[in-house]
């Protein structure tokens, strides 16, 4: 009786923390990415409700697997939750690219709405958590509000926006610029503003992840790292981004944020973290 007691409760425990995962997290993320949206497109009170409302499922994601396979069928698209997600294309042998970060709020494959045999895959940086929502969901919300659609529109060319500059840094920076352009990048994307006032932010990433972002090897984004951090420009220690001097590492950059389409008068939000365990 007493092992079927406690069989009972462990059961109800584990019902209740899947509950509490559904509501809280999903609303949590749905309002995040609704900011998202929000700094590029005006959506009234009854589109914002709807959008809050979506259905998802949510998938806890250990670190270093992928979420969504190379060429996978997909009838839903993923908003990062918690945690570190890269997007990343493959060749045959099976060497990997990340072409993308994805933090909390990104809906981070939202072109499969449209593309759902995946042409590049997303994968866990670090221990994560994703909402899987429904592709029918997605289309039934832009249907019945086309602003909702246009805002999904505007999300997707700023992503293709951000591709461009990844490729523009892997193809023709150096190595400090390519280094100096992401941290800007990141500090932008996840205070919100084009200046952002908070200077440090927190990641966890190793520097091999950071080397398949940038087309470097670990030595080389060590070496940079070093070099960025003696310039006194920034550094990377302990999972947290140091940026001590904005002006000089967005010239080094040669970074113009207007590529990802904030108002220039955004007021900066508190920073959020990216940490993932």
């Amino acid at each position: 009786m007493l092992a079927h007691a406690r069989s009972i409760h462990s059961q109800i425990g584990l019902l209740v923390e899947e509950m509490q995962l559904e509501i809280g997290p999903r609303r949590q993320g749905l309002q995040l990415f609704l900011q998202r949206l929000s700094l590029r497109s005006d959506l009234n009170g009854e589109e914002r409700e709807a959008l809050l409302a979506l259905p998802g499922q949510p998938q806890r994601v250990e670190a270093h697997r992928d979420i969504v396979g190379l060429g996978d069928d997909v009838d839903h698209a993923c908003l990062v939750l918690d945690g570190l997600v890269g997007r990343f294309a493959q060749l045959s042998d099976g060497r990997r690219q990340t072409i993308g970060l994805h933090s909390p709020g990104d809906m981070a494959d939202l072109y499969s709405l449209m593309m759902p045999k995946a042409p590049s895959a997303l994968h866990a940086l670090t221990k994560a958590t994703v909402l899987r929502i429904p592709h029918a969901a997605l289309r039934k919300l832009t249907a019945r509000y086309p602003a909702v659609g246009a805002a999904f529109w505007r999300d997707c060319v700023v992503d293709g926006n951000v591709m461009g500059q990844w490729l523009l840094n892997v193809g023709r920076r150096e190595a400090r610029g390519r280094l100096a352009h992401l941290i800007c990048e990141l500090a932008v994307r996840i205070s919100r503003s084009e200046r952002p006032s908070e200077r440090s932010y927190p990641i966890r990433i190793t520097q091999e992840q950071l080397a398949d972002a940038l087309g470097l090897t670990s030595v080389h984004v060590n070496r940079t790292l070093k070099a960025l951090r003696e310039e006194g420009l920034a550094s990377l220690a302990k999972g947290q981004v140091h940026i001590e001097d904005w002006d000089a590492l967005a010239a080094a950059a040669e970074f113009d944020p207007s590529y990802l389409g904030l108002p220039e008068s955004r007021v900066a939000t508190p920073a959020l973290s990216v940490q993932g365990s």
